[in-house]
């Protein structure tokens, strides 16, 4: 099941806190999507070392990251 969060209007570090927030709470058979306004690369360690998995792409001048725990299935749609 998707999840979705969009940290588009925060100020950092309230993304990236918000991110590690919902992973906290994200089941192995779930994925997140966020929509931020640049790419987080700080998140990115941070996401091999929680063993999750991610894609990034970009979409209209927005950031959009898909999240998933690594050994799982990516999510279907990634757009």
């Amino acid at each position: 099941m998707e999840h979705k969060l969009d940290v588009r209007e925060l100020e950092p570090p309230v993304p990236m806190e918000r991110i590690l927030d919902e992973l906290e709470e994200l089941s192995t058979s779930d994925w997140l999507r966020i929509q931020h306004n640049r790419e987080p690369y700080p998140l990115y360690s941070l996401l091999r070392e929680m063993d999750f998995t991610w894609n990034t792409t970009w979409s209209n001048g927005e950031c959009i990251i898909f999240i998933w725990h690594t050994g799982y299935p990516p999510p279907g749609d990634m757009r």
